[in-house]
C-alpha cells in the first residue's frame, strides 16, 4: 500500500496530466502535458536548492499551478489589479486543491494545512519569514528563468523584460541567485539578465 506522500504525489500528477496543453521537452519526441513538465522542473530545482526538503515542501513545490489552466487570465480584468486578483485567486484555489489531496491520501489536517500554507506562500513577506516559503519562491523564480523568460522576450519590449528580471531577482535568496547565475540560458537571455543586474547595481 502506498504511503500518504506517494498517494498525494500521484493525485497531484494526475491533476497535472489533465492539462490539455501539450509540449515536447528538449531531447524528447513525445509531448507531455505542460503542467506536468512544469512540475518536473519545480522538483528538479528543489533538489538543487534544498536537497533535504521536508515532505510538506516537496508536495507544495509539486502542487504549484494545480489545475491552473481551468482559470485563464482572461477571466479577470486586463489591468494590474486584475492580474493580482487572478494570482491571488489561483494561490487560494491551488492551495485548497492540494490540501484536499493530502487529506484524501491519509494525512492529518495539520500537515495538509501546512502544505496549503506553503502553496499560498504565507509568511514570505512577513517579519517572521518562513524559510520553506523562501525556498519555494526561489524554485519558482528559477523555473521562470528556464521555462518562461524566452516567451516573455517575444511578448514584451526589452525594458519591460529587464524590469521583470529585476523584480524576480529581488524575490530570491542569495542561494537562489547563485543557482540562477549558474543556469545555462540562451545568449539573449543571458544578455538581458546581465543588463538587469547591472541596472540594479547602479540603481
Amino acid at each position: 500500500m502506498a504511503d500518504p506522500y506517494q498517494k498525494t504525489l500521484t493525485l497531484i500528477d494526475a491533476a497535472h496530466s489533465a492539462d490539455p496543453k501539450q509540449v515536447t521537452p528538449p531531447q524528447s519526441q513525445s509531448p507531455i502535458p505542460y503542467e506536468l513538465l512544469y512540475a518536473n522542473k519545480m522538483t528538479k530545482y528543489l533538489s538543487l536548492r534544498s536537497p533535504s526538503a521536508s515532505d510538506a515542501l516537496r508536495l507544495a513545490v509539486r502542487a504549484q499551478h494545480l489545475r491552473r489552466w481551468e482559470v485563464p487570465r482572461t477571466d479577470f480584468p486586463a489591468t494590474k489589479i486584475g492580474y493580482h486578483s487572478w494570482r491571488s485567486h489561483l494561490a487560494r484555489r491551488q492551495a485548497e486543491i492540494a490540501r484536499g489531496f493530502c487529506v484524501e491520501a491519509g494525512y492529518e489536517e495539520p500537515f495538509a494545512e501546512r502544505v496549503a500554507a506553503l502553496v499560498r506562500k504565507e509568511g514570505l513577506k512577513s517579519s517572521g519569514e518562513d524559510a520553506d516559503v523562501q525556498v519555494l519562491e526561489d524554485v519558482a523564480c528559477l523555473v521562470f528563468l528556464e521555462d518562461q523568460l524566452e516567451d516573455f522576450q517575444s511578448g514584451y519590449d526589452e525594458e519591460k523584460v529587464i524590469g521583470i528580471l529585476r523584480r524576480t531577482w529581488a524575490k530570491m535568496s542569495e542561494r537562489g541567485r547563485e543557482l540562477a547565475l549558474g543556469m545555462e540560458l540562451s545568449g539573449k537571455s543571458k544578455e538581458l539578465v546581465g543588463r538587469a543586474l547591472a541596472d540594479d547595481s547602479a540603481a
